[in-house]
C-alpha cells in the first residue's frame, strides 16, 4: 500500500463549557473530521489521504484547528463549510488559504495576541 499523500489532523479536544481557552469540538461529535472524510472520498483520494481526530493541538484560541501534513499547514477557525474549499484548493491545488491560516508567529507562542 502506498503511503499517504496527505494527513489531516482535526482537533477534537473537548473542555468544560466556559473554559478560558475554549475548545475545538464543544459537542464532542467530530463533525469536522467526518466532513473531511466525506470530502476526501468525493475528491477520489481513497486510502491516499487521511483525516484523523487529534487531541489538543494547543492552538485553542484559533479553534477549531486543523493541521495538514506533509506541508505543515495550520488552519484555524475552520468550519464544516470550509472543508470543500480546503480539499479542493489546498489538498488538490496546493494553495494556502490565507483567511484560515494561523500565523507562524502564533504557533506554540504563549504570547500570541489571540491568547488574551
Amino acid at each position: 500500500m502506498p503511503s499517504f499523500t496527505h494527513h489531516i489532523f482535526v482537533c477534537g479536544n473537548v473542555r468544560d463549557p466556559g473554559h478560558k481557552r475554549r475548545c475545538c469540538d464543544p459537542a464532542g461529535l467530530q463533525t469536522l473530521k467526518e466532513a473531511f472524510k466525506v470530502e476526501l472520498r468525493k475528491a477520489g483520494f481513497g486510502l491516499l489521504a487521511r483525516a484523523n481526530h487529534a487531541g489538543c493541538l494547543d492552538q485553542c484560541e484559533h479553534g477549531p484547528t486543523v493541521v495538514i501534513y506533509p506541508q505543515g499547514i495550520w488552519y484555524g477557525r475552520v468550519t464544516t463549510q470550509d472543508v470543500p474549499r480546503i480539499v479542493s484548493k489546498t489538498i488538490l491545488g496546493g494553495e494556502i488559504l490565507n483567511d484560515l491560516l494561523i500565523p507562524e508567529s502564533c504557533l506554540n507562542n504563549p504570547d500570541c495576541p489571540h491568547r488574551s
